[in-house]
């Protein structure tokens, strides 16, 4: 389905076996024939069932559950009556199908509340139709079509056949509830498919088991954009369980299907163990002399320069910082991260008679679809994509390279094969969430106010162009807030792929920014919450209404006084403890967080709790699930601020293991109390925006906590000791 429905649209209604209706949407002037061979978005049966089709890909986000419930709030039925049914991949039916960018609740809240309402329309018009009256004269409630009149009332399962034959609504036109009236949206519900995760039920990409499946895995050069030189695979054909070993030449690089090894065997276990019988040389490629030590050193002589890319520019920030009556600078930066979803990248393909079918865990199914068609030379009608349960993306899954190896390995082998990448491939193969440095000035009046600031953004990527997720984008805060502002970038060049991590670039961009702030409120002398709100100035929008980085100040202030009213800011605390504030706007969320932390005197830092506010519109869909996204965005965040890094040496990725790359625990995981702010917007998504605003809000609470600033990422705790 297209992002909103527009006059090319039109509801389409056809009969189902056992006397029911499904619903679907249809171009405008498409026959009742082709319209009938869309897969339906909601099915009536003649037994009373209701299924409602999930079309997004479900990573953990809750998508499968909240956006269902929109489709059953507007169809008028009670929500325990409700199947789930995940949709096959298919854009020519369901439009976009990405799990990426916090944009499913942006883009469906309206249009699948009119595919509901739609279904409702009919059913109504059936029973008007059956009982003579008019069908303004009925209601409906929990499935049924009530006549208040003469207290006559029919299940929808009754009226379904009938409502079939019926002319489709304008649904463009149809009046939506009131959401006063919700019965549905607005009320915490479980996700759909809790039960069966706890209890071990095949969801997941891992979970498919298919007649005369093969496990393989996919040896890969240690550096990327490597290949293979040359292979002897005697001895790997030879071991326990193999059933064959081949060299893939590959196809399009490591984005795609990069050159390797594929090992076939009986199990997962067989072909990881015969790993270490396999004898191949490498070439290492141009990222062999490639290391996180030669960036660092590059970019800090770099630190009082300005780059060849102009960013944004306003004003005269160099005249302003030579007038201003205080000059601030720092350095800031951030590592290579990589996701590290629970559930390592795998897919199960079966390729018959020119035909593939795909089982993919995956964010992104129809680019993966068009890599797979290119790399086998087959069309993308042929393929058939199964869209499994995510266990966990955070980005990662947006990457299509592990459908198109197991693609091209199963139809190498001529059986079904399920390609699971190990730990260690998952962690040293696999795109990374750019690194970065930031060379800061700014410039204070003797008010204190900020009068100038200067960036120059050391990053990746060739020439102009930023490498993937990588980009700072000219209207990132305080961008428009500042009047002499000049940001500038260089690029220095990347072998390893890069890819888009929960909030991307914003993760790191929050911490940089609302950092730096930091530092200018203590230059100031101000209470850093009240420096924020004089940043931001007086409620208004910056930029153009409707536009995706236009910026609201009244919302982002809203925000920021929630969260310090519900830390209860500028309380006193014990010693070396500290609040610390920040806030941030990304993916049309506006967020802020106030984290408390202690210093111990070895210099290990405690989060004792974290508190959130989010102003996201009018509507939060699934109460339920909104906190839960924000809470995992907040606990991921600290994750990653106080351990996570990934470094590159000769070209390879040094950590292989969560040994080396720990997540959070539980029992370092404190309380994260969250609030909503409403405003009269359309909702938006939350997946993503509640985590910028908690790298800066940890560190700023550092500094109450010690007087030391933390400019860089992972928090080095060697620097905080007494």
């Amino acid at each position: 389905m297209s992002a909103a429905l527009n006059r090319r649209q039109l509801l389409v209604a056809g009969a189902v076996a056992g006397g029911g209706m499904w619903l679907g949407l249809a171009p405008a002037g498409a026959a009742m024939a082709e319209a009938q061979a869309l897969n339906p978005w909601v099915r009536i049966g003649g037994d009373g069932s209701i299924t409602i089709v999930s079309h997004n890909p479900e990573i953990g986000q809750g998508i499968k559950t909240s956006i269902p419930m929109l489709v059953a709030e507007e169809l008028d039925v009670d929500w325990a009556t409700v199947r789930i049914e995940q949709a096959l991949a298919n854009s020519k039916v369901y439009g976009r199908q990405v799990a990426g960018g916090s944009m499913a609740t942006t883009l469906q809240y309206d249009a699948l509340r009119r595919v509901g309402a739609g279904a409702r329309a009919l059913l109504v018009a059936a029973a008007a139709a059956e009982w003579g009256v008019p069908a303004g004269a009925l209601t409906t409630a929990g499935g049924r079509v009530f006549h208040p009149e003469t207290a006559r009332n029919l299940p929808y399962s009754a009226l379904a056949a009938r409502a079939a034959t019926l002319p489709p609504p304008d649904i463009a036109t149809l009046v939506l509830k009131n959401p006063k009236d919700f019965k549905i949206v607005g009320k915490p519900i479980s996700g759909v498919d809790n039960r069966k995760v706890v209890t071990g039920q095949p969801l997941f990409g891992l979970d498919t088991m298919l007649p005369g499946m093969k496990f393989a895995v996919f040896e890969k050069c240690p550096t990327y954009g490597g290949k293979v030189a040359s292979a002897d695979l005697a001895a790997v054909k030879a071991a326990k369980g193999v059933r064959g070993a081949f060299i893939v030449p590959g196809h399009g690089g490591d984005y795609e299907l990069a050159s390797g090894v594929a090992i076939i065997a009986d199990s997962f276990w067989h072909a990881n163990q015969a790993r270490a019988a396999l004898a191949v040389q490498w070439d290492r490629g141009v990222g062999a002399g490639q290391s996180s030590a030669g960036f660092a050193a590059h970019a800090a002589t770099l630190a009082d320069t300005q780059g060849p890319k102009i960013i944004t520019e306003s004003g005269d920030a160099a005249a302003a910082l030579g007038r201003a009556a205080k000059r601030v600078k720092a350095s800031y930066s951030y590592p290579f991260l990589a996701h590290a979803p629970l559930e390592p990248m795998n897919c199960t393909a079966r390729v018959t008679g020119g035909k593939v079918e795909l089982w993919a865990p995956t964010q992104n199914p129809e680019p993966g679809r068009k890599a797979v068609a290119s790399a086998l030379g087959i069309p993308e009608t042929d393929i058939t994509i199964h869209m499994m349960r995510c266990g966990g993306g955070f980005g990662r899954r947006l990457g299509i390279e592990y459908m198109v190896e197991a693609a091209w390995i199963a139809r190498a082998a001529g059986v079904p094969v399920k390609l699971v990448w190990s730990r260690e491939d998952d962690m040293t193969r696999g795109l990374l969430r750019p690194g970065g440095f930031h060379h800061l000035e700014a410039g204070l009046d003797a008010d204190g106010k900020v009068i100038a600031w200067r960036n120059h953004f050391v990053s990746y990527g060739d020439g102009e162009k930023y490498a993937r997720a990588a980009e700072l984008d000219a209207t990132q805060f305080p961008a428009r807030f500042v009047e002499n502002m000049a940001v500038s970038g260089t690029m220095q060049a990347l072998a390893a792929p890069t890819g888009y991590l929960r909030a991307p670039a914003n993760n790191a961009f929050g911490f940089v920014m609302q950092g730096f702030i930091d530092e200018l409120a203590h230059a100031a002398g101000a209470d850093p919450l009240q420096f924020r709100r004089d940043l931001l100035g007086p409620a208004r929008l910056v930029g153009e209404p409707g536009k995706r980085d236009s910026y609201d100040a009244g919302r982002a202030r809203a925000v920021l006084d929630k969260a310090a009213v519900m830390a209860g800011w500028g309380r006193k605390l014990p010693a070396r403890s500290g609040l610390g504030i920040a806030f941030h706007f990304s993916h049309l969320g506006y967020f802020a967080s106030v984290v408390e932390a202690s210093v111990a005197a070895d210099g290990a830092v405690k989060v004792a709790k974290v508190w959130v506010a989010g102003d996201v519109g009018r509507q939060i869909v699934n109460p339920s699930g909104a906190i839960n996204q924000v809470q995992g965005s907040v606990l991921d965040a600290l994750g990653s601020s106080l351990g996570q890094a990934i470094t590159l040496k000769d070209g390879a990725i040094e950590q292989s293991n969560y040994d080396a790359y720990p997540l959070l625990r539980m029992a370092d995981a404190p309380p994260v109390e969250v609030a909503f702010v409403l405003s009269d917007h359309n909702p938006t998504g939350l997946g993503e925006p509640g985590y910028p605003a908690t790298p800066p809000a940890l560190v700023n609470a550092i500094f109450a906590a010690t007087g030391v600033r933390v400019r860089s990422l992972p928090i080095d705790t060697g620097l905080l000791k007494v």
